[in-house]
């Protein structure tokens, strides 16, 4: 089921404050123009302190080279991740639940299709990501927690397959426990009921590079 299947208005207010893909992105954007700004002022001390010598000139180039490209990415970031109705649109929906509560955050586990072509046969794996915030859930282990599938990249050795997903709850959304509610019950029983009992697998999923452990 893609998350087209299950239609809702993404409040925009709401997922400012809890959507903590987008709190991560956010980051980025800032260091990458904190680090356009250090190769400034390194070349502009570098300039003011060895003047105009010809290997000078050359470093400065190059630092300035690399400002240009960090600044950019303060532009290109935002636009390669989406607005978060685009995203909840764009990714299937999938079950999700609290597989470990810790002091200050949550691990969350999913049962999510790595196969890219949703027309081939699924390839099942578990992905987890920890979080901080869950409004709309009890701190609970077994929690379920519906959520969309947010693929990443992919290795150059299989093209047909996600090499990194995670998960982005429905919650993060929307404050309507009535959404998250029908979200919860429109994914299919089969997928929750497999889901629930590899929530001991955690520690094996944790272990893998990508957070992501391909199922038999």
């Amino acid at each position: 089921m893609s998350a087209t299947d299950f239609p809702f208005t993404v409040d925009e207010t709401h997922s400012k404050t809890n959507n903590e893909l987008f709190r991560d992105s956010r980051r980025l954007v800032v260091s990458a123009g904190v680090f356009g700004l250090i190769q400034v002022a390194v070349a502009a001390g570098i300039l003011w302190y060895f003047g105009g010598q010809p290997w000078v000139w050359m470093m400065v180039i190059a630092l300035a080279v690399m400002a240009v490209v960090s600044f950019g990415m303060m532009f290109v970031l935002p636009r390669k991740v989406g607005t978060a109705q685009e995203l909840y649109d764009r990714y299937p929906l999938v079950p999700a639940v609290v597989a470990k509560v810790n002091e200050r955050d949550l691990v969350l586990l999913a049962l999510v299709n790595t196969t890219v072509d949703e027309n081939d046969k699924p390839r099942w794996a578990l992905a987890a990501r920890t979080v901080t915030r869950l409004a709309g859930h009890p701190r609970k282990v077994g929690e379920r927690v519906p959520s969309v599938a947010v693929s990443g990249q992919r290795h150059l050795s299989d093209r047909e397959h996600w090499s990194e997903v995670t998960p982005m709850p429905i919650s993060w959304a929307t404050p309507d426990r009535g959404v998250i509610g029908r979200a919860a019950d429109a994914i299919p029983a089969a997928q929750w009921k497999r889901l629930e009992k590899s929530v001991d697998r955690l520690a094996e999923v944790r272990e893998t590079p990508a957070d992501l452990l391909v199922l038999d």
